[in-house]
């Protein structure tokens, strides 16, 4: 039994997994500490959730391949911005005790066409609830 071609989606797929543990790595290096990865609800998915000194950090990791189909952070659209939010504040209800201080930052990376990492960004506050 053969096992059929990689498709596109799983490209992708592929690509999301390693731009998620790229980021986990990057906030580990900088002492935080790990509360979730993909956490999933109604509203949506969350890719990382950390924490460092007292502060909740709900994380969006964007990874792209060349930039033909733009930066990873121009595909931070206003609806996406919305569920981000959305997903943040679900955790925070379902989880009490979590802290008051929470924010929404993204991971930008871009890798090569053949993998090789160009640019891991973190952007604290990306976006505004």
């Amino acid at each position: 039994m053969s096992k059929r071609p990689p498709t596109l989606a799983d490209h992708r797929r592929g690509l999301g997994r390693r731009g998620e543990a790229l980021a986990a790595a990057y906030f580990r290096s900088h002492d935080y500490q790990i509360i979730a990865r993909n956490y999933r609800c109604r509203a949506g998915e969350m890719d990382l959730i950390v924490e460092r000194d007292g502060t909740l950090v709900f994380v969006e990791v964007r990874t792209r391949r060349g930039t033909e189909a733009g930066t990873p952070e121009e595909s931070i659209t206003p609806a996406k911005a919305q569920r981000l939010i959305t997903v943040a504040e679900t955790f925070r209800q379902e989880r009490p005790g979590t802290p008051d201080s929470w924010r929404i930052d993204l991971i930008a990376i871009e890798v090569s066409e053949r993998g090789r990492l160009l640019r891991l960004d973190h952007i604290p506050h990306a976006v505004e609830g």
